[in-house]
C-alpha cells in the first residue's frame, strides 16, 4: 500500500474543523461549561455549614475563595497567606481564639479546607457586620480592617480605596457572587 500525502494533508485539516465545529457547537448549546470551569463549586457543604452558623451569604463567601485560591486548599500567597480562603497565620490565630477552638493552630492546619472554610467565613462575617455592607468587608478582608478604617475618614469605601489590588479584588469578589448566584442557583439550600 502506498502513501499519499496529499490525502493525509486534505484529512487532517477536515478533521480538525469538523472537531472545531462540533466543539463550537457544543460551546454555544452548554456555555456555562465554560464559566463552570473558571468558576468551580466545591466544599458545598462546609460553606453551607460555615454561612449558615456565621450569618453570611454563602455566594459570597464562594466568591472570596474563588478569588482567593482558585479553589486550591494548598494555596500559598508570597505575603504568607494560607489556604482556600488566604488568611494570614495571626489573624487564624485572632479568629480561631474568638471562636473557643484550641490555639495555637497546629501548622499547616489551614491548608484542611474545613479549617480554613470556617475560619474564613467567620472572619468575613465579622467584617460584614462591622461595616455593614459587602464591598467595604472585603477591601478589609483584602487589605485590613485598620487600613480601611483609614481610607473611611475620607468618605465611603467606593472612593477611597487607595491600593489598586484591594479595588480590583472587591470589584472582582462582587461580580464572582452573581456569577455563582447565576451558574449554581440552590447551591446551598438545605437539603
Amino acid at each position: 500500500m502506498s502513501y499519499d500525502r496529499r490525502r493525509v494533508r486534505w484529512r487532517y485539516p477536515f478533521t480538525a474543523a469538523l472537531v472545531l465545529v462540533v466543539v463550537g457547537l457544543g460551546a454555544l448549546q452548554a456555555p456555562d461549561v465554560w464559566e463552570r470551569h473558571r468558576h468551580p463549586l466545591r466544599y458545598e457543604r462546609e460553606i453551607a455549614a460555615a454561612s449558615t452558623q456565621h450569618g453570611i451569604d454563602p455566594y459570597l463567601v464562594t466568591a472570596v475563595i474563588n478569588a482567593e485560591s482558585g479553589f486550591d486548599p494548598r494555596q500559598r500567597s508570597p505575603k504568607g497567606a494560607l489556604g482556600l480562603m488566604q488568611l494570614m497565620p495571626p489573624t487564624a490565630e485572632e479568629v480561631a481564639a474568638r471562636l473557643g477552638m484550641d490555639t495555637p493552630l497546629a501548622e499547616g492546619a489551614l491548608y484542611e479546607p474545613a479549617l480554613s472554610i470556617e475560619l474564613g467565613t467567620a472572619h468575613l462575617a465579622t467584617l460584614v457586620r462591622r461595616y455593614g455592607d459587602a464591598e467595604t468587608a472585603i477591601a478589609a478582608y483584602n487589605a485590613g480592617a485598620a487600613r480601611v478604617d483609614e481610607w473611611l475618614i475620607g468618605g465611603s469605601i467606593a472612593h477611597v480605596i487607595d491600593y489598586p489590588e484591594t479595588r480590583a479584588f472587591a470589584d472582582r469578589v462582587l461580580a464572582e457572587r452573581e456569577i455563582y448566584v447565576r451558574l449554581y442557583p440552590g447551591a446551598f439550600q438545605e437539603e
